[in-house]
């Protein structure tokens, strides 16, 4: 990393230290620590970061890349959604940069590979939106297997419109789940307690909740389902994973729920099956492209096919609102924001989506100690120069862990000077494989 990078370290100590309970470690004055908040995030998340005495600024809307580039070269934090998108040119121009909060569940928004190459480990939220995400679809399958969405829309209109053709209970149909993590588990938990029969699918063999069943193929799931719903990360292999061939395997008459990610359905293949009646209704919360900011913008500039999706009949449309409960993002923005401190103050990476994952246990309280904080490239023979560094001092503690080509070591070092501190930081950050070398205490 270039040398614009270096980090602030307090050099000047009290002279006065005991040895009695765990040391609150501190990166430097908290006061210097600049922490960028965009898209509203909840205040929770903004409470946590103050608290800490850090200088905090929150906006409520993601910026555009110019915009961003520009705010992003004095701060050491940023926090963001889903609509922020921290690309690798807007990364490597983040000097100063230490960590990534993703308020939410994906990353997939940001660059992880350019973020991990700079030193900057990203979190993220991966389960505190769970039981609000299985709450919509339950309310979704319920709704579609009523026709509610059209009901409500006519008598909107002014057209009383009472008919019990092709509305149904959801008591004894069959659910199937493409994903079975912590949301597609508590969809199934909610299902079978409404009296569903649950089905689901996932690449690796999991513990079923309940009595649901898991199916070898993805084509036996869409075979038996009344209802699937798509819980599934977005990764090359489930890109477009639902299109023409496997909505022809889906029963005649059932239902597609994705509320995972936009690109997992092809929405052409969806629209044609809804308009020929193969499928009987759709509820879709996530979308391939997705508007920046709220407004009249849902139109076919957005997506092509956006008309004609529109026009189908029993078709629920929500605009990403899977996790948007205040219970959510409450929970979230206290998730999130604790690893973003523990990241800053402590080192602590456990969480990272980038990052190699290592902590310590806490350093006591002594004004001689530090926690040495060494991100680099994983090289041969780097550990044993950082070793000989640090021969000449007391290592209490000391863990290190890879992730591809980065390297973490944490090591907390006691009975040092100043002048001890001062060299360690000089010479271990002048190493050949330094990506970022930071020293708390």
């Amino acid at each position: 990393m270039s040398e614009e990078v270096t980090p602030v370290v307090r050099l000047t100590r009290s002279s006065s230290f005991t040895q009695s309970q765990p040391k609150a470690l501190k990166p430097f004055d908290s006061g210097e620590i600049k922490i960028l908040l965009l898209e509203n995030l909840n205040q929770s998340g903004i409470s946590l970061l103050e608290k800490e005495g850090y200088q905090v600024e929150s906006i409520k809307k993601a910026l555009s890349e110019d915009a961003l580039i520009e705010k992003i070269r004095d701060v050491h934090a940023i926090g963001i959604r889903s609509k922020t998108r921290l690309t690798k040119k807007v990364i490597q121009e983040a000097k100063k940069l230490l960590v990534i909060g993703c308020f939410c569940i994906g990353t997939n928004q940001v660059d992880l590979e350019a973020a991990a190459n700079q030193g900057i480990a990203v979190f993220n939220s991966p389960f505190s939106n769970s039981r609000s995400v299985a709450e919509l679809i339950i309310a979704e399958i319920i709704s579609l297997s009523r026709q509610l969405g059209d009901r409500n829309n006519e008598l909107h209109q002014g057209n009383w419109n009472k008919i019990s053709s092709q509305c149904y209970e959801i008591r004894g149909k069959t659910l199937g789940i493409v994903g079975y993590g912590h949301i597609g588990s508590q969809l199934s938990v909610l299902a079978e307690a409404m009296g569903m029969k649950v089905f689901f699918h996932d690449i690796i063999q999991l513990m079923p909740m309940g009595t649901a069943k898991q199916v070898n193929t993805l084509y036996e799931l869409l075979e038996r389902s009344d209802f699937v719903s798509l819980h599934v990360p977005e990764t090359e292999e489930t890109k477009n994973m639902i299109g023409d061939e496997e909505i022809a395997r889906m029963k005649k008459g059932s239902y597609l729920i994705n509320a995972s990610r936009g690109t997992i359905v092809q929405i052409p293949s969806l629209i044609k099956a809804l308009q020929n009646g193969h499928l009987l209704g759709a509820a879709i919360d996530v979308f391939p492209k997705e508007p920046a900011a709220n407004g009249q913008v849902f139109n076919n500039e957005l997506n092509s096919w956006t008309s004609d999706l529109l026009a189908c009949k029993n078709v629920l449309l929500t605009p990403h609102i899977g996790g948007s409960t205040e219970e959510a993002q409450y929970m979230i923005g206290l998730e999130v924001g604790a690893a973003v401190i523990k990241y800053i103050n402590y080192g602590t990476s456990i969480g990272a989506v980038n990052f190699p994952e290592v902590d310590l246990r806490a350093i006591q309280d002594t004004d001689k100690s530090i926690r040495l904080l060494f991100c680099h490239y994983n090289v041969p023979g780097v550990l044993r120069e950082i070793n000989e560094i640090l021969a000449d001092h007391n290592v209490d503690k000391q863990y290190t862990d890879s992730r591809g080509n980065i390297a973490y070591m944490m090591a907390d070092i006691s009975d040092v000077s100043e002048q001890d501190i001062k060299k360690i930081y000089e010479t271990v950050s002048s190493n050949r494989a330094n990506i970022l070398t930071r020293i708390v205490y």
